[in-house]
């Protein structure tokens, strides 16, 4: 294979995504842009930038190549456990803190910590006892609070000095138990990767303490090196999560533990610290009950608000917040209307026939959140509202994101049109495009939308270099399918390796179904059933594309592939649904959902100790004698999200069954495939199972 070629430059590149900026901070005063870049396209290291806001100059404030950094060098565990629950797949400094104006940031490396001045572009190695992991600076810049061996210290950054790092936390004798660190569920499924927050005015800490000695234990084997299991606490559905606390630590000395129901409310979900004080996120095991909560001097909460669901309490990013003048800013469900929108305290101000994604930031009163109209869910925009100009749009027409603080504005912008996104920042001295340096992808997609009305589903085809074949061609299925995993965005560069396919003779079709977002009612219609609905969508899909375009489709050829959920999804499409597909892919699959997390699998499948007939209903495993067709299975053995378990385990019984399959175990390689020889080969493989076996 060409070293040109898309996958080859596709693993090269991440995806396309090295040398784009990223992680964008403003400060208070509007005048200074904090980003993410890497030098060019294929290089993984990424430097902090600094955008000066008033003379348009992009400066890079800190590179790890002259800061002591090894792409070689060994990353603290915590902090690969941090990246692997962010997708992360860069490398150098991927997280920063700043203070309030942006005038200093703390950074690691390989956990080393550097303070870093902005403004002069110094950059100074703390002496910190090392590792370090997940500094965080308070807002004057004085102090910085971290992880170290499972415990929080606070150094004071007026003497750099390794003894003025303190210890705040008490000793813990258990190694079980953590100080500061979000727990797996948070930052798997909550979105969530920190465990401790300042305060506003910088006289405490409020910390996470996690005690996993009671979540089961589990040993992931390296076939490599078979003398160094990884050991991890993994809660599988319906088993005992992370007993988890929170204390308020001030630096006077003085420790509080934060008190709420935990009997109902298992889930830490977020914790918020503003100038009106502490709130508290929390929701019930079940999900069905969601509380925020504010919180006392001395420990005590007190209910601020309370969301309840016959199915469950979505969580969505960035809500709930707080406006300057303390109102209080979410996002909640509006069932009457079926639509999600926005509110300020119990008043709705977003229109019904919106499905509200994001609260993406506050500045003073004006609140920013990007939003869909929920009939045409291929369009997100970015909005404004405050009480004076009420709402504000502030892009249009593509899939787009961004925030505003202290005047100056962040806007991301995508396009069916572009491969890649643009980054504008506005402020009273002008628009500027922050520069981008990743890699002009070789594929141009040519994206053909089909509509549908009942069921509601977004369908994207893609034919051979855009253009409409003169024969029927194969047809490659290549969806997400489940909760959350939106596929079919207003913006080219999500089409990108589905062009690659199509140009290698199919006709792609990407399909988001029931479960995705939409609407309320549309998201929560996989109550209890994550697989024939999901699969009837996908059938449906296909049959509305054979109709829009006829004599294109080769229907006797048709296979399916998809990673995570789509890998589940594209078993089970081979499994319960031969006479439509033919082939299928599996990467990463969770076949039976008793294996699978508590707070995703009991969010739709309840708990299996109480309805085992809805697992059994839901899993793979029983499935394995109806196998007919071809079957790819692929998993990386390092997979600590969907254990390599699952793809074993169905194989086993599919080779009880006498069926015939295929299995590719990636030795080294978790749920990500960031590896460039893995990234690459795996297309390759895929795309040579599938010729063949639709041939």
């Amino acid at each position: 294979m060409s070293t040109d070629s898309f996958p080859r430059r596709s693993a090269l590149t991440r995806g396309f995504r090295l040398g784009a900026p990223r992680t964008f901070a403003i400060s208070a005063n509007g005048s200074r842009v904090l980003f993410l870049r890497s030098r060019n396209g294929t290089d993984s290291v990424n430097c902090l930038w600094v955008l000066d806001v008033a003379t348009s100059e992009e400066i890079c404030v800190a590179d790890p190549t002259a800061m002591s950094f090894s792409s070689d060098g060994d990353i603290p565990a915590e902090e690969r456990a941090r990246r692997e629950r962010a997708r992360e797949v860069a490398g150098g400094i991927v997280t920063y803190s700043t203070d309030a104006d942006c005038a200093r940031a703390v950074v690691t490396i390989n956990g080393v910590a550097f303070l870093v001045d902005v403004k002069s572009s110094q950059v100074s190695e703390l002496a910190l006892p090392s590792p370090v992991i997940d500094p965080r600076i308070d807002r004057s810049g004085r102090r910085i609070a971290f992880v170290h061996d499972n415990a929080v210290w606070v150094h004071d950054l007026t003497g750099l000095a390794s003894t003025s790092a303190v210890r705040i936390t008490p000793a813990e004798t258990s190694p079980h138990v953590t100080w500061g660190l979000a727990d797996f569920i948070a930052g798997e499924e909550m979105d969530r990767t920190r465990g401790m927050w300042w305060t506003h005015n910088g006289s405490a800490l409020l910390v996470q303490r996690t005690d996993v000695s009671g979540v089961a234990e589990l040993t992931i084997e390296n076939p490599v090196d078979p003398d160094s299991p990884m050991m991890t606490r993994y809660p599988a559905a319906g088993t005992t999560n992370a007993a988890v606390t929170l204390h308020r630590i001030g630096l006077d000395g003085s420790q509080a533990e934060i008190d709420w129901d935990h009997r109902i409310y298992e889930y830490l979900v977020d914790v918020i610290t503003d100038s009106h004080g502490e709130l508290l996120v929390v929701q019930s095991r079940d999900q069905r009950r969601y509380q925020v909560l504010t919180i006392g001097r001395e420990g005590a909460t007190s209910a601020l608000s309370e969301t309840t669901d016959p199915a469950w309490v979505e969580l969505i990013s960035g809500s709930p917040v707080r406006t300057e003048s303390g109102q209080l800013v979410s996002v909640r469900d509006d069932h009457e209307g079926n639509q999600r929108r926005l509110f300020i305290n119990d008043e709705p101000v977003s229109p019904i026939g919106w499905d509200v994604r994001a609260i993406t930031g506050v500045d003073s009163n004006t609140v920013f959140f990007t939003a869909c109209p929920s009939r045409d869910s291929w369009v997100c925009d970015l909005w404004s509202w405050n009480e004076a100009d009420g709402l504000v749009q502030l892009s249009g027409g593509g899939w787009n994101s961004g925030t505003s603080r202290g005047g100056t504005s962040v806007i991301a912008r995508n396009s069916l049109d572009a491969t890649a996104s643009d980054v504008f920042v506005t402020s009273a001295h002008g628009i500027h495009t922050v520069e981008s340096f990743a890699e002009v992808p070789s594929v141009t997609p040519v994206v053909y939308r089909v509509d549908s009305d009942e069921p509601h589903l977004r369908i994207a085809v893609l034919f051979p270099q855009g253009q409409l074949p003169s024969q029927a061609l194969p047809v490659l299925l290549d969806p997400y399918g489940g909760p959350h995993g939106q596929r079919v965005v207003n913006a080219g560069s999500a089409f990108l390796t589905a062009q690659w396919w199509a140009d290698q003779g199919f006709v792609v079709i990407v399909t988001d179904g029931r479960g995705m977002p939409g609407s309320p009612s549309w998201e929560k219609s996989v109550k209890n059933d994550l697989a024939s609905g999901v699969l009837d969508d996908q059938v449906s899909a296909l049959e509305l594309v054979t109709a829009k375009f006829p004599g294109k489709l080769d229907r006797s050829r048709v296979g399916i592939r998809g990673w995570s959920f789509g890998g589940y999804l594209a078993a089970l499409a081979v499994l319960d649904r031969p006479d439509v597909f033919h082939a299928a892919v599996a990467g990463a699959p969770v076949t039976e959902w008793r294996l699978y997390d508590t707070h995703y699998t009991e969010r739709y499948l309840g708990d299996p100790r109480t309805q085992p007939d809805v697992y059994d209903a839901n899993s793979l495993l029983p499935r394995a004698p109806q196998l007919s067709r071809p079957l790819l299975l692929i998993h990386g053995v390092a997979d600590d999200n969907v254990f390599v378990s699952n793809t074993a385990q169905l194989s086993a019984a599919l080779t009880a069954a006498g069926k015939e399959h295929q299995v590719e175990y990636l030795t080294g390689v978790t749920h990500m495939t960031p590896q460039e020889e893995v990234a690459e080969n795996l297309l390759l493989l895929q795309l040579d199972f599938l010729k063949k076996s639709l041939a």
